[in-house]
């Protein structure tokens, strides 16, 4: 075939980006007959020397494609190499029966590697999740690069266009237009900004030890006050409260009245008392 590849490392960007780009582009392309002679050995004898050879050259249109996503703030080099993947996934299913060049097949599976890497990593808190939300995270991403506040009109057109409503697009767009918040304290801050950073109330205190001493003791000390009050009530009141809040199995007013030979109001006077002397017991 004549064609001179580099080696299989050119699928991977390094350091120097520049001279990664630089060398994609030294590699020749393919005419339609050479690609479709490679795709042939790939598809039926699986011939990985030609699966090889339709990537290398094919990685120019890759970094084409990642060049249209620069505004996202990630490395140029990581969409390039998510973007590699999408097209070794492409080789990989192409069919030299479909009648088509294989940049025009791969175009979708380029852009869909890079769509989930800017969506899993452009936020640390998702922005979009269900394939609607997806496609109109990308549609107002490019939008957002002319306008600013979508106009009533301009909401209802793209509401419109991608099948969804007009509130969606709104919500979407404040997504768009909110900012991540640092977790920690910047260095600038004063002591009344730096409360307000995020791992001062996001922190798990479930496991501290000193509050978890500190828990104990006072559970420790809350049964010990419970059991000296009740043991100061007579025998009647502590059988009461035993047997309609401490026990298992809760007895009823009428179950307690028919044991005591009094009234059921009788039996709610004794508990109401008995529950006050406890509070004040405790709370002395």
């Amino acid at each position: 075939m004549g064609t001179s590849l580099q080696p299989v490392d050119m699928l991977v960007p390094g350091g120097n980006l520049e001279s990664y780009i630089q060398a994609v582009n030294t590699i020749p392309l393919l005419s339609a007959d050479e690609e479709r002679e490679l795709a042939e050995r790939l598809h039926e004898d699986s011939d990985l020397e030609a699966a090889r050879q339709l990537v290398m050259s094919h990685l120019r249109f890759v970094v084409h494609i990642a060049k249209s996503y620069s505004g996202y703030g990630l490395a140029q080099a990581d969409l390039i190499q998510e973007g590699n993947v999408g097209l070794m996934k492409a080789v990989k299913r192409f069919n030299p029966e479909y009648g088509v060049r294989l940049v025009s097949f791969a175009v979708h599976w380029i852009k869909a590697e890079i769509h989930e890497f800017i969506l899993r990593n452009w936020r640390i808190v998702k922005v979009a999740t269900t394939k609607a939300q997806r496609k109109l995270f990308f549609n107002l991403r490019s939008a957002k690069k002319k306008l600013a506040w979508l106009t009533h009109d301009e909401v209802n057109s793209v509401a419109a266009d991608l099948g969804v409503d007009p509130q969606v697009v709104r919500e979407m767009e404040g997504r768009l237009s909110a900012q991540d918040a640092a977790f920690d304290a910047g260095v600038d801050d004063d002591d009344e900004q730096a409360y307000q950073a995020p791992v001062y109330y996001l922190e798990d205190k479930r496991y501290d030890p000193a509050q978890q001493l500190e828990k104990a003791d006072w559970t420790e000390d809350s049964n010990a006050r419970l059991h000296d009050a009740l043991m100061s009530l007579d025998e009647r009141s502590q059988d009461i409260l035993n047997q309609r809040w401490l026990g298992e199995s809760k007895a009823t007013l009428h179950d307690l009245a028919d044991k005591y030979g009094v009234s059921a109001e009788r039996i709610r006077q004794l508990e109401k008392n008995a529950m006050k002397k406890v509070r004040v017991q405790m709370e002395s």
